[in-house]
């Protein structure tokens, strides 16, 4: 178990580089969103892909950022049973749903979204809008997102299983292992 750990902070560590990256694109965003409504109120200029690199980052944030909101328990969670359930119950739930749920879904989503990336790349797909970007970058994006989001729920599926081994103190309300 002991190398699966390693293994699942070693996934961990890049996917905090990706969150980070996420991070920078909220920055990045909001400063060309400021510079593009300045430029089109003030100097009356626009552009078309200025408008569409803000739609790019926000695919960026949400797809890349995905993995880590995983990592730092900040996902969404329906919260009906769970708070009220005591911590190795949390470690089930959480690893029944992480091997049913997530995983099926994220390694069909890689599966699908893989081809639609190749094929905009094969045809150098560019946007339809005058003075557009290209749009395969971020259309690879979503197998990429998809992708780390596996990884994180294979990272976060080992933790779970370790803690109920009794071999990792984990508290599943702060999804940080207490090691």
């Amino acid at each position: 178990m002991g190398a699966l750990l390693a293994f699942s902070r070693g996934i961990d560590s890049v996917n905090g580089v990706f969150g980070r990256v996420a991070d920078w694109c909220v920055l990045l965003a909001c400063l060309i969103s400021a510079g593009n409504a300045f430029s089109r109120y003030l100097l009356n200029l626009s552009s078309n892909s200025m408008l569409e690199i803000q739609w790019y980052l926000f695919g960026v944030m949400v797809l890349l950022g995905a993995s880590y909101t995983l990592q730092v328990n900040e996902h969404v969670r329906v919260d009906l049973v769970y708070g009220s359930v005591s911590e190795r119950k949390r470690l089930w739930i959480d690893a029944i749903g992480i091997a049913v749920f997530l995983l099926p879904v994220t390694i069909y989503m890689t599966y699908l979204s893989w081809p639609f990336f190749t094929t905009s790349l094969r045809q150098w797909e560019q946007s339809q809008n005058a003075g557009g970007l290209l749009v395969w970058p971020i259309k690879f994006v979503l197998p990429l997102g998809f992708a780390l989001l596996t990884i994180q729920g294979v990272s976060e599926l080992i933790k779970r299983i370790a803690a109920l081994r009794g071999e990792i103190e984990f508290d599943s309300k702060y999804e940080k292992p207490l090691q």
